[in-house]
């Protein structure tokens, strides 16, 4: 028996709505496809608008040079030994030493169309002229309201004959990572140049300076960049572009700009004052390692560990001391170390702020008025080079936790280069595979504090690591002055077992 066989192509009937909205998702897949292919949305629309608002910065200054061209390494009995011997004995004698002039590259914009105009301190640093080139072509002499070499920004003012085109300042802190955002400067000497790019990465610490909190960028930046615009897609200024790590010297594509949110404080400052008028706590601090936090019966390693108190400074003044740890600072937490610089400065000068400590394991609550940051490096710099009165202990020596330990003498003291105002003992040698060693502690060194009280002789520093031993603790917290770092008292948390 002959079964029917189905016609080719032949398929079920389907409503006409169904198949409409088939071919509606199918197209919306094709589309989807087609955007994607294309890369991001065209920023020309914005280029357009954005670019008469950057200008290039050159500058120039005059620069000591010998003006002498060096002898040539001529053989004992060349022909033309005796005529360059000549030549150059003149030229000693005239001793001629022409300045020459030095021009330099850099970016800027607009910020005020009454002419005010941020950069880089570091592309003005230096300048006898500086100059701002249009986009238009149009040139205008700058004059220099003031610069902050903390966040290397700063202010110029040109007096042009026409309102400016400007842009604003946007809020950095919504940046996420992976957002688009666009440079736009003089790279290279190239003049409205325009590269596009994502946030890669917020909060760097690159080792600049003391408020370091950057955003990195793929977006290309060049030498010829620094001081340039970093926008956000809705044409606002959300950074300005400082630094590149570069082998080479051109893009890799990492990137750094100072926060918009960062910047806006401080130009306010240079435009108003002609300098900065930052916060001013009084005090040196560092990281909290596990070790540290142990010794210090915190729970976790958040804040920031006082390791020194400016005399007569707004917190010695609040009763706080070198190894309390702030952990909130104005209603604000300071979950790392490098938190807290940045909130006194942006706080404003004489303002009395609570601040939120732990000391032996309790937390406790201080109000502190800040003084201002310009007038307390003075105070600071003045302290340092006033010498105070040494006690001078008598010489004797000890073992302990890998180090050769003495009390401190004028002769050590010149040995070793220890100022007198320091007090404690001296670290003579370091065993290579002690915990010490581990701990980068060496020969030098003093150690002023122990267990967070004075230890002034090898026998106190004895008698606290045996107290620390019977309360069943694994670690002691020293404070050590560095010999390697000028005397910059640091806490180590050191370990009485090694392993």
């Amino acid at each position: 028996m002959t079964r029917p066989r189905a016609k080719a192509g032949a398929f079920p009937l389907m409503p006409i709505s169904v198949i409409w909205l088939l071919l509606g998702v199918l197209m919306s897949i094709v589309m989807a496809a087609a955007v994607h292919a294309a890369g991001p949305e065209s920023v020309a629309n914005a280029a357009a608008r954005l670019l008469p608002a950057v200008v290039n910065i050159s500058t120039t200054q005059k620069m000591e040079g010998t003006g002498q061209v060096p002898m040539p390494n001529l053989p004992e009995n060349s022909p033309f030994r005796e005529f360059f011997d000549d030549f150059f004995e003149k030229q000693q004698r005239d001793g001629d030493q022409p300045q020459r002039r030095v021009s330099s590259l850099g970016s800027g914009f607009v910020i005020d169309p009454g002419g005010i105009i941020v950069t880089n301190n570091h592309v003005i640093e230096g300048a006898e002229e500086i100059e701002a080139k249009f986009h238009d072509g149009s040139t205008l002499k700058a004059t220099l309201l003031g610069k902050d070499t903390k966040t290397d920004l700063a202010v110029l003012k040109v007096e042009p004959a026409e309102p400016l085109s400007y842009v604003s300042f946007g809020n950095s802190d919504t940046l996420r990572v992976g957002d688009w955002v666009m440079a736009i400067g003089n790279p290279f000497g190239l003049g409205g140049s325009l590269t596009l790019g994502i946030v890669s990465a917020r909060n760097r610490d690159i080792n600049s300076g003391p408020y370091d909190d950057f955003i990195q960028t793929d977006a290309a930046i060049n030498r010829g960049n620094s001081g340039g615009p970093l926008f956000n897609m809705d044409g606002d200024v959300v950074g300005i572009n400082t630094a590149i790590i570069s082998p080479s010297g051109g893009s890799i594509g990492i990137g750094f700009s100072v926060p918009a949110n960062t910047a806006k404080a401080v130009i306010d400052q240079l435009r108003q004052f002609g300098e900065t008028r930052r916060g001013w706590l009084g005090v040196k601090i560092q990281t909290i390692t596990p070790e540290i936090a142990e010794s210090l019966g915190l729970a976790s390693a958040d804040g920031a560990l006082i390791s020194d108190v400016v005399a007569t400074g707004p917190a010695e003044k609040a009763g706080i001391k070198a190894g309390d740890v702030i952990l909130s600072f104005d209603g604000k937490p300071i979950k790392e170390m490098r938190d807290l610089p940045r909130l006194v400065a942006d706080t404003s000068v004489e303002k009395t702020v609570d601040v939120v400590i732990a000391r032996l394991g309790a937390k406790q609550t201080v109000k502190v008025t800040l003084g201002r940051l310009e007038e307390g490096e003075k105070l600071t710099e003045l302290a340092a080079a006033t010498p105070e009165s040494d006690p001078g202990q008598q010489p004797s020596s000890v073992d302990i936790l890998g180090m050769k330990i003495a009390a401190l003498n004028d002769e050590l003291r010149k040995k070793y280069s220890i100022g007198p105002q320091v007090q404690g003992v001296v670290v003579l040698s370091v065993e290579e595979n002690s915990v010490a060693f581990e701990k980068r502690i060496e020969a030098g060194d003093v150690i002023t504090e122990a267990d967070q009280r004075p230890a002034l002789s090898p026998q106190e520093l004895s008698q606290r690591v045996k107290e620390i031993e019977q309360r069943g603790k694994d670690s002691i917290l020293l404070l050590v002055s560095k010999s390697s770092q000028q005397g910059e008292p640091r806490f180590i948390g050191l370990k009485l077992k090694k392993g």
